[in-house]
């Protein structure tokens, strides 16, 4: 991987990367915990680049310990929150799910969640360090430079996923699809959690772009929802490509009716234009026999499966993290569906509770997109609109949620956007410093 450097030291990039954690955990605590925040971005979904922290003391931690230490270092300098409901409903939520776990340990389905050697706690601790991101996002960023700042470092993080992506698929030879030849990606997960990531990100700076009106920046942006695609187009992601034709469907009812023909168009003569391989994937539900192909059948019989355990305890469900510690269809350890996995898990008051949470997501986005005034917030509210809906998408094929990698970044872009809705209420102030006072009179001067 660090090979590319050609320099002899790629070697020693893993152990200087894992000692920025620890000098920005340190500017965090001492009053720039803006700067951990952005340290920590590119480093959300690129587990694999992680990984290689293992080697070294609390490696597998220090991301955990980055966060926490933007947060204390936030609070401790008096920086606050925006309000936003999101915060109740993550805390509710968060308790909801601790308590679920020891209703798995009362009808024994789990152990007692205490230690981290025992893996629903591992589990959950792992979850709540999504809002957890999600607060120090939102406590750090306060004006719009830094607001910018993140929508950059996002891409740039965007970028390299896409890189690992493209290297890795382009090393092998797709004349046909075959799915021994699927890679787990860098986010270390596998492909379809790959394509997830590329699908809602893809969708997000498709949004953005709708609102910048340099054309050099313009086509870059572009270029990187073109190449993100691409990238995702080789994950073979079935659940991916829904959630894009979902999304574009969904950008162009909003903002560009153009796309509605397009997207039209694509429906009906999408075979003849993708590749063999994606067109094999996309089409390979059934086989020649006309039964379902094993994909398709395993989820089929998993969520008859799950049926069953839901009518056991409807209400409050099975405990949190639970389903992973049965025996289920071919040793599988997730549903395939994260809306039936939280009904299994902690029934049907934990649905609600989902529900709420992304109502009040897709309502930030929206009245951040419409209520804007600024090019750079209207962007980042339909952006995050489009990424949120590639989500709901995604996440009927599989848990795309819980992950870190790909929830992570999307809820740092929450953050920004729940401060960005301060921003625009009267008399805020939009970005520290002084301003131009061109690009106070034309916002969109100001978007770049």
């Amino acid at each position: 991987m660090f090979g590319i450097f050609g320099t002899g030291l790629g070697h020693y990039v893993p152990l200087i990367a894992y000692l920025g954690f620890w000098i920005m955990a340190l500017v965090s605590l001492g009053g720039k915990p803006l700067l951990g925040l952005y340290y920590m971005i590119p480093f959300l979904p690129y587990r694999t680049m992680r990984n290689h922290f293992f080697d070294f003391p609390l490696g597998a931690s220090v991301l955990t310990i980055l966060v926490i230490a933007v947060i204390m270092g936030a609070i401790i300098h008096g920086k606050s929150l925006p309000k936003s409901k999101l915060y109740m409903i993550w805390l509710i939520f968060g308790v909801y799910l601790y308590l679920s776990m020891w209703i798995g340990v009362a009808l024994g389905n789990a152990p007692a969640p205490l230690w981290l050697s025992d893996v629903n706690f591992v589990t959950w601790k792992d979850y709540m360090l999504i809002p957890l991101v999600f607060v120090a996002a939102s406590l750090v960023i306060e004006d719009r430079r830094a607001i910018r700042m993140v929508i950059i470092l996002i891409a740039i993080s965007l970028l390299f996923i896409d890189r690992a992506s493209l290297m890795e698929s382009m090393t092998r030879t797709w004349t046909n699809f075959d799915e021994n030849k699927r890679d787990a990606g860098p986010l270390a997960y596998g492909a379809n959690q790959t394509g997830a990531f590329l699908a809602q990100f893809a969708m997000f700076f498709w949004g953005c772009v709708q609102f910048i009106k340099q054309k050099k920046k313009k086509v870059l942006g572009y270029t990187l929802v073109a190449v993100t695609l691409l990238a995702m187009m080789y994950t073979f992601s079935r659940g991916a490509y829904l959630a894009v034709l979902f999304g574009v469907l969904v950008l162009g009812l909003l903002k560009d009716r153009k796309l509605l023909l397009v997207l039209g168009v694509f429906l009906l003569i999408w075979q003849s234009v993708v590749p063999t391989p994606v067109r094999e994937r996309v089409t390979m539900t059934e086989n020649s026999s006309g039964q379902l192909e094993a994909s398709a059948q395993s989820r089929v019989d998993l969520w008859e499966n799950a049926e069953k355990s839901i009518l056991q305890s409807p209400i409050v469900g099975n405990g949190f993290a639970t389903f992973q510690m049965g025996e289920h269809v071919d040793n599988l350890k997730d549903t395939h569906n994260w809306y039936v996995k939280v009904l299994v898990e902690t029934g049907i008051i934990g649905l609600i509770m989902v529900f709420c949470m992304l109502q009040q997501l897709f309502a930030l986005s929206y009245r951040l997109f419409r209520r804007g005034s600024d090019p750079l917030y209207q962007g980042l509210g339909l952006g995050l609109l489009l990424a949120s809906c590639a989500c709901v998408v995604a996440n009927f094929f599989g848990d795309r949620w819980t992950y870190l990698e790909i929830s992570g970044p999307l809820w740092v872009l929450a953050g920004a956007a729940v401060r960005a809705t301060q921003l625009v209420a009267p008399g805020s102030v939009q970005e520290s410093g002084s301003i131009n006072s061109t690009d106070a009179i034309d916002p969109y001067l100001a978007y770049r």
